[in-house]
Protein backbone atom coordinates (compact mmCIF):
# COMPACT_ATOMS: atom_id res chain seq x y z
CA UNK A 1 0.00 0.00 0.00
CA UNK A 2 1.39 3.43 -0.86
CA UNK A 3 0.94 5.61 2.25
CA UNK A 4 -0.42 8.94 0.94
CA UNK A 5 -2.02 12.12 2.88
CA UNK A 6 -5.44 10.85 2.58
CA UNK A 7 -4.60 8.20 5.06
CA UNK A 8 -3.73 10.83 8.04
CA UNK A 9 -6.46 9.80 10.76
CA UNK A 10 -8.61 12.47 11.63
CA UNK A 11 -6.62 14.72 14.30
CA UNK A 12 -9.33 16.86 16.05
CA UNK A 13 -8.98 17.58 19.48
CA UNK A 14 -4.85 16.62 19.01
CA UNK A 15 -2.55 19.38 19.21
CA UNK A 16 0.68 19.51 17.46
CA UNK A 17 3.96 21.54 17.78
CA UNK A 18 6.35 21.84 13.85
CA UNK A 19 9.66 23.37 14.69
CA UNK A 20 10.37 24.95 11.31
CA UNK A 21 7.35 25.18 9.44
CA UNK A 22 7.00 28.28 8.60
CA UNK A 23 8.45 26.66 5.00
CA UNK A 24 9.46 23.39 3.05
CA UNK A 25 8.66 20.04 4.87
CA UNK A 26 7.97 22.02 8.27
CA UNK A 27 5.12 24.18 6.32
CA UNK A 28 3.90 20.79 4.56
CA UNK A 29 3.86 18.98 7.73
CA UNK A 30 1.71 21.45 9.76
CA UNK A 31 -0.59 22.67 6.95
CA UNK A 32 -1.55 18.03 6.25
CA UNK A 33 -1.80 18.10 10.32
CA UNK A 34 -3.94 21.56 10.36
CA UNK A 35 -6.00 20.55 7.64
CA UNK A 36 -7.07 17.13 9.13
CA UNK A 37 -8.46 19.18 12.37
CA UNK A 38 -4.87 19.58 15.02
CA UNK A 39 -4.38 22.21 16.46
CA UNK A 40 -1.19 23.38 15.32
CA UNK A 41 1.86 25.56 16.37
CA UNK A 42 4.14 27.07 14.11
CA UNK A 43 7.33 27.37 15.93
CA UNK A 44 9.56 29.20 14.55
CA UNK A 45 12.94 31.63 14.77
CA UNK A 46 10.64 34.63 12.03
CA UNK A 47 7.66 35.20 13.63
CA UNK A 48 6.33 37.55 10.74
CA UNK A 49 7.04 34.81 8.58
CA UNK A 50 5.39 32.28 10.45
CA UNK A 51 2.13 34.75 10.40
CA UNK A 52 2.19 34.99 6.78
CA UNK A 53 2.68 30.79 6.71
CA UNK A 54 -0.22 30.23 9.05
CA UNK A 55 -2.22 32.80 6.81
CA UNK A 56 -1.98 30.23 3.47
CA UNK A 57 -3.03 27.38 6.30
CA UNK A 58 -6.54 26.45 6.67
CA UNK A 59 -8.03 25.12 10.31
CA UNK A 60 -6.58 26.06 14.05
CA UNK A 61 -2.84 27.36 13.30
CA UNK A 62 -0.99 29.71 15.97
CA UNK A 63 2.58 31.42 16.31
CA UNK A 64 4.84 30.03 18.71
CA UNK A 65 8.89 32.53 18.60
CA UNK A 66 11.65 29.79 18.96
CA UNK A 67 15.05 30.75 18.09
CA UNK A 68 17.10 26.65 18.48
CA UNK A 69 19.73 28.83 18.22
CA UNK A 70 19.69 29.88 21.71
CA UNK A 71 18.94 28.02 25.22
CA UNK A 72 17.13 31.36 26.63
CA UNK A 73 14.55 31.73 23.61
CA UNK A 74 14.04 27.65 23.70
CA UNK A 75 13.40 27.91 27.55
CA UNK A 76 11.06 31.07 26.45
CA UNK A 77 9.29 29.19 24.26
CA UNK A 78 8.60 26.03 26.62
CA UNK A 79 7.70 28.41 29.66
CA UNK A 80 4.82 29.90 26.57
CA UNK A 81 4.02 26.27 25.86
CA UNK A 82 3.19 25.44 29.64
CA UNK A 83 1.41 28.23 30.30
CA UNK A 84 -1.06 27.92 27.21
CA UNK A 85 -1.45 24.28 27.03
CA UNK A 86 -1.87 21.26 29.25
CA UNK A 87 -0.79 18.19 26.76
CA UNK A 88 1.06 18.48 23.93
CA UNK A 89 0.01 15.20 21.47
CA UNK A 90 2.56 15.78 18.70
CA UNK A 91 5.99 17.22 19.05
CA UNK A 92 7.79 17.53 15.50
CA UNK A 93 11.38 18.64 15.46
CA UNK A 94 11.68 19.36 11.80
CA UNK A 95 13.62 22.27 11.82
CA UNK A 96 16.70 22.53 10.46
CA UNK A 97 20.19 23.82 8.97
CA UNK A 98 22.28 22.31 6.10
CA UNK A 99 25.78 22.93 4.87
CA UNK A 100 26.65 26.80 6.19
CA UNK A 101 29.54 28.56 6.20
CA UNK A 102 31.22 27.55 10.05
CA UNK A 103 28.94 29.64 12.12
CA UNK A 104 28.12 29.19 15.68
CA UNK A 105 25.32 29.57 17.86
CA UNK A 106 24.30 32.48 20.40
CA UNK A 107 25.70 29.53 23.05
CA UNK A 108 29.05 29.08 20.90
CA UNK A 109 27.91 25.49 19.29
CA UNK A 110 28.75 24.86 16.09
CA UNK A 111 25.24 26.00 13.85
CA UNK A 112 24.62 22.30 12.48
CA UNK A 113 24.86 20.39 15.70
CA UNK A 114 23.52 22.83 17.86
CA UNK A 115 20.57 23.93 15.94
CA UNK A 116 19.59 20.18 14.57
CA UNK A 117 20.71 18.35 17.55
CA UNK A 118 21.31 20.47 20.51
CA UNK A 119 18.44 22.75 20.33
CA UNK A 120 15.65 19.99 19.29
CA UNK A 121 16.91 18.11 22.51
CA UNK A 122 16.85 21.06 24.68
CA UNK A 123 13.88 21.95 23.48
CA UNK A 124 12.05 18.15 23.49
CA UNK A 125 13.41 17.75 27.04
CA UNK A 126 11.79 20.94 28.48
CA UNK A 127 8.16 20.21 26.80
CA UNK A 128 8.17 16.88 27.35
CA UNK A 129 6.65 16.30 30.33
CA UNK A 130 3.10 18.07 28.50
CA UNK A 131 3.50 14.80 26.16
CA UNK A 132 3.96 12.18 28.97
CA UNK A 133 0.33 12.36 30.70
CA UNK A 134 -1.16 11.88 26.63
CA UNK A 135 -1.83 8.97 25.38
CA UNK A 136 -0.54 8.30 21.79
CA UNK A 137 2.01 11.04 21.83
CA UNK A 138 4.75 11.11 20.22
CA UNK A 139 7.96 12.81 19.36
CA UNK A 140 8.74 12.85 15.54
CA UNK A 141 12.48 13.74 14.88
CA UNK A 142 13.71 14.39 11.33
CA UNK A 143 17.11 13.11 10.14
CA UNK A 144 18.15 12.76 7.04
CA UNK A 145 19.84 9.80 4.18
CA UNK A 146 22.93 12.51 5.01
CA UNK A 147 23.34 11.08 8.45
CA UNK A 148 25.04 7.91 6.89
CA UNK A 149 27.72 10.59 4.69
CA UNK A 150 31.13 11.11 6.67
CA UNK A 151 28.82 11.02 9.46
CA UNK A 152 30.28 9.99 13.21
CA UNK A 153 29.85 11.73 15.84
CA UNK A 154 33.29 13.08 17.14
CA UNK A 155 33.61 13.64 21.07
CA UNK A 156 36.58 15.17 20.99
CA UNK A 157 35.83 18.11 17.95
CA UNK A 158 31.73 18.09 18.33
CA UNK A 159 31.52 22.02 18.11
CA UNK A 160 34.14 21.41 14.69
CA UNK A 161 36.56 23.97 16.43
CA UNK A 162 39.79 22.30 14.90
CA UNK A 163 38.63 21.28 11.33
CA UNK A 164 35.36 22.60 9.52
CA UNK A 165 33.58 20.64 7.66
CA UNK A 166 30.24 21.54 6.02
CA UNK A 167 29.45 17.95 4.68
CA UNK A 168 30.59 16.05 8.04
CA UNK A 169 29.26 18.60 10.40
CA UNK A 170 25.61 18.25 8.76
CA UNK A 171 26.03 14.66 8.70
CA UNK A 172 27.04 14.37 12.14
CA UNK A 173 23.69 16.10 13.25
CA UNK A 174 21.44 14.07 11.13
CA UNK A 175 23.36 10.99 13.09
CA UNK A 176 22.92 12.82 16.57
CA UNK A 177 19.09 13.21 15.54
CA UNK A 178 18.90 9.42 15.47
CA UNK A 179 21.03 8.71 18.08
CA UNK A 180 18.70 10.89 20.08
CA UNK A 181 15.54 9.37 18.98
CA UNK A 182 16.44 5.74 20.01
CA UNK A 183 17.91 6.28 23.22
CA UNK A 184 14.42 8.80 24.21
CA UNK A 185 12.62 5.58 23.13
CA UNK A 186 14.35 3.33 25.45
CA UNK A 187 13.45 5.92 28.14
CA UNK A 188 10.11 6.13 27.12
CA UNK A 189 9.36 2.45 26.98
CA UNK A 190 9.30 2.72 30.87
CA UNK A 191 5.81 5.25 30.51
CA UNK A 192 3.90 3.61 27.83
CA UNK A 193 2.09 6.72 27.00
CA UNK A 194 4.98 8.11 24.86
CA UNK A 195 7.14 7.42 21.82
CA UNK A 196 9.83 8.85 19.85
CA UNK A 197 10.29 8.10 16.01
CA UNK A 198 12.59 9.35 13.33
CA UNK A 199 11.52 10.24 9.74
CA UNK A 200 13.87 11.26 6.97
CA UNK A 201 12.28 12.80 3.37
CA UNK A 202 14.52 11.25 1.07
CA UNK A 203 15.55 14.18 -1.27
CA UNK A 204 13.45 16.87 -1.62
CA UNK A 205 13.37 19.99 -3.41
CA UNK A 206 13.52 23.02 -0.64
CA UNK A 207 15.52 26.24 0.02
CA UNK A 208 17.38 23.48 2.28
CA UNK A 209 20.02 23.36 -0.24
CA UNK A 210 21.11 26.50 -0.12
CA UNK A 211 24.29 26.62 1.40
CA UNK A 212 25.65 23.79 -0.64
CA UNK A 213 28.94 23.13 -2.11
CA UNK A 214 29.55 24.97 -5.53
CA UNK A 215 29.50 22.03 -6.75
CA UNK A 216 26.47 20.68 -6.02
CA UNK A 217 24.67 23.97 -6.78
CA UNK A 218 25.79 23.65 -10.01
CA UNK A 219 24.81 19.65 -10.85
CA UNK A 220 21.56 20.10 -8.75
CA UNK A 221 19.73 21.68 -11.42
CA UNK A 222 19.90 18.41 -13.67
CA UNK A 223 19.50 15.66 -11.04
CA UNK A 224 16.83 17.38 -9.06
CA UNK A 225 14.66 16.71 -11.39
CA UNK A 226 15.25 12.95 -11.53
CA UNK A 227 16.32 12.33 -8.06
CA UNK A 228 14.24 15.12 -5.45
CA UNK A 229 10.79 15.19 -4.92
CA UNK A 230 8.15 17.96 -3.97
CA UNK A 231 8.54 19.32 -0.40
CA UNK A 232 4.87 17.70 0.31
CA UNK A 233 6.10 14.24 -0.59
CA UNK A 234 8.83 14.37 1.28
CA UNK A 235 6.46 15.29 4.63
CA UNK A 236 4.92 12.75 3.86
CA UNK A 237 7.34 10.36 6.06
CA UNK A 238 7.31 12.60 8.71
CA UNK A 239 3.28 12.76 8.49
CA UNK A 240 3.38 8.76 8.80
CA UNK A 241 6.01 8.50 11.63
CA UNK A 242 3.46 11.08 13.49
CA UNK A 243 -0.11 9.76 12.54
CA UNK A 244 -0.01 6.38 11.60
CA UNK A 245 -1.67 3.69 14.68
CA UNK A 246 0.37 1.74 13.10
CA UNK A 247 3.90 3.33 13.90
CA UNK A 248 5.94 2.03 17.08
CA UNK A 249 8.44 3.78 19.41
CA UNK A 250 11.79 3.34 17.84
CA UNK A 251 11.13 3.11 14.06
CA UNK A 252 12.39 5.21 10.92
CA UNK A 253 10.43 6.30 7.80
CA UNK A 254 11.57 7.48 4.76
CA UNK A 255 10.59 7.32 1.61
CA UNK A 256 10.10 3.73 -0.25
CA UNK A 257 12.41 4.70 -3.83
CA UNK A 258 15.68 3.55 -4.84
CA UNK A 259 18.31 4.99 -2.54
CA UNK A 260 15.55 6.36 -0.24
CA UNK A 261 15.39 9.82 -2.43
CA UNK A 262 11.63 9.32 -3.19
CA UNK A 263 9.03 7.61 -2.96
CA UNK A 264 5.99 6.82 -0.28
CA UNK A 265 7.22 6.00 3.28
CA UNK A 266 7.72 2.75 4.39
CA UNK A 267 10.15 1.68 7.69
CA UNK A 268 13.68 1.94 6.72
CA UNK A 269 17.03 1.03 8.49
CA UNK A 270 19.38 3.75 9.84
CA UNK A 271 22.93 3.17 9.46
CA UNK A 272 24.85 0.63 11.63
CA UNK A 273 26.73 3.30 13.39
CA UNK A 274 23.06 4.53 14.62
CA UNK A 275 22.50 1.72 16.49
CA UNK A 276 25.46 1.85 18.79
CA UNK A 277 23.70 2.36 22.55
CA UNK A 278 27.20 2.98 23.78
CA UNK A 279 27.55 6.20 21.68
CA UNK A 280 23.93 7.00 22.10
CA UNK A 281 23.97 6.90 25.70
CA UNK A 282 27.30 8.84 25.63
CA UNK A 283 25.94 11.29 23.31
CA UNK A 284 22.77 12.05 25.35
CA UNK A 285 24.82 12.41 28.65
CA UNK A 286 26.97 15.34 26.73
CA UNK A 287 23.82 16.79 25.47
CA UNK A 288 22.56 17.32 28.93
CA UNK A 289 25.85 18.95 30.24
CA UNK A 290 26.31 20.96 26.99
CA UNK A 291 22.32 22.17 26.94
CA UNK A 292 21.59 22.22 31.40
CA UNK A 293 18.75 20.32 30.46
CA UNK A 294 17.57 17.13 32.16
CA UNK A 295 14.54 15.20 31.00
CA UNK A 296 11.64 13.67 33.16
CA UNK A 297 12.48 10.42 31.65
Amino acid sequence: MKWTERDIPEQKGRVAVVTGANTGLGFETARALAEHGATVLLAVRDVEKGRQAAARMSGDVTVQKLDLTSLESIRAAADDLHETHTGIDLLINNAGVMYPPKQTTRDGFELQFGINHLGHFAFTGLVLDLLLPVPGSRVVTVSSVAHRIRAAIHFDDLQSDRSYSRVAAYGQSKLANLMFTYELQRRLALHGTTSSVAAHPGLANTDLMRNSPAAMRVISPVIAPLMSQKPEMGALPTLRAATDPAVRGGQYYGPDGMGGYRGHPKVVESSPESYDRTVQQRLWTVSENLTGVKFPV
